[in-house]
């Protein structure tokens, strides 16, 4: 197996091998087509194809010469205004190199720039228009100035639907030799949560450990909580045993080192697979939003567990 990270190494290189991203993907050859593009922003979720698609609109642009005419910078290393006042200026005021009359200046993860920055970047957007195109990448458009995204054609990224996913990773475990079967595959994506980016590193994490990828495996890779393990602490809270209900998940929290806010996570899933009334479980879920946000502001993560053992125990007492 190589040591190459599978995330580049299999990265889509056209239009046509991206997935997920149909509407998205249209509209983008079109403009690649005419050879010219406004200033673009992609705004979506993590792992879904953002940095991918900025890659393949400026190969498009540029062929062979894509390198002296592409400029990439992240701006959540380098985020104040000296980003925008230096590099960016300096590459956007010479000349494209090739047919096309501009250069692309690809800025990734744009909403972590400073409000600074981003005004500077409004003018510099305006001045340096004829030589320069900016495609800026960001998880939340709201973190952007509206100037900015006033001057920008909007494109919104949607979550790859599971079975893009699960074809995508089988082609890669079937390039890289692996033995893996659906139900890994699709612990593979769950444990990804969406992020298409996560499960190839989660592929190959597992494949370093074993060519024969199984479910169990995946589990210890992701260190997730076990389903069963959180189903008997609800099951003990339910019957009213807060004690077994808090060992046991003492038990799981210690033994497998997992943290307070992935156990609200697997509580929070296991909850509708309750034999319970509709309205319990849906009292349930609020309350585990509510402990989950005091876990984040930095409450005791197993105190906070404890108070919502003890809602679980209530809920089963009718209370």
């Amino acid at each position: 197996m190589t040591s190459e990270i599978w995330t580049e190494k299999y990265r889509p290189k056209t239009y046509n091998e991206v997935a997920g991203q149909e509407d998205i993907v249209k509209r983008l050859e079109g403009l690649t087509n005419s050879m010219n593009i406004p200033h673009i922003m992609f705004a979506g979720p993590a792992g879904t194809g953002k940095s991918t698609l900025a890659l393949i609109v400026v190969k498009e642009l540029f062929g062979e010469t894509w390198r002296d005419n592409y400029l990439e910078l992240n701006a959540s290393d380098e985020r104040g205004i000296n980003i925008v006042r230096e590099k960016v200026k300096d590459f956007a005021r010479t000349k494209a190199l090739g047919n096309v009359p501009f250069k692309v200046i690809f800025l990734d993860e744009a909403d972590a720039l400073t409000p600074e920055a981003q005004q500077a970047l409004r003018r510099t957007m305006e001045n340096y228009a004829s030589t320069c195109r900016f495609i800026m990448s960001c998880n939340y458009s709201s973190k952007i100035i509206d100037p900015i995204q006033s001057r920008c054609a909007i494109f919104r990224f949607k979550l790859l639907e599971k079975k893009d996913v699960i074809k995508y990773l089988g082609t890669i475990a079937k390039k890289e030799e692996l033995e893996i079967n659906e139900e890994a595959l699709a612990a593979i994506y769950e444990g990804s949560e969406g992020d298409c980016r996560r499960s190839v590193n989660l592929l190959q994490s597992t494949a370093a450990v074993s060519p024969k990828i199984t479910v169990d495996l995946v589990a210890t890779i992701l260190s997730n909580v076990k389903p069963k393990d959180i189903k008997i602490v609800l099951e003990y809270a339910l019957a009213g045993d807060f004690e077994g209900a808090k060992n046991k998940l003492l038990d799981v929290m210690l033994k497998e080192s997992i943290s307070g806010q992935d156990v609200i996570k697997s509580m929070q899933k296991e909850i509708w697979n309750l034999t319970i009334e509709p309205e319990i479980k849906v009292r349930l879920t609020e309350k585990t939003g509510e402990i989950e946000f005091r876990i984040v502001e930095g409450s005791d993560p197993f105190v906070q567990l404890q108070s919502l053992i003890a809602s679980f125990v209530l809920a089963g007492l009718g209370k």
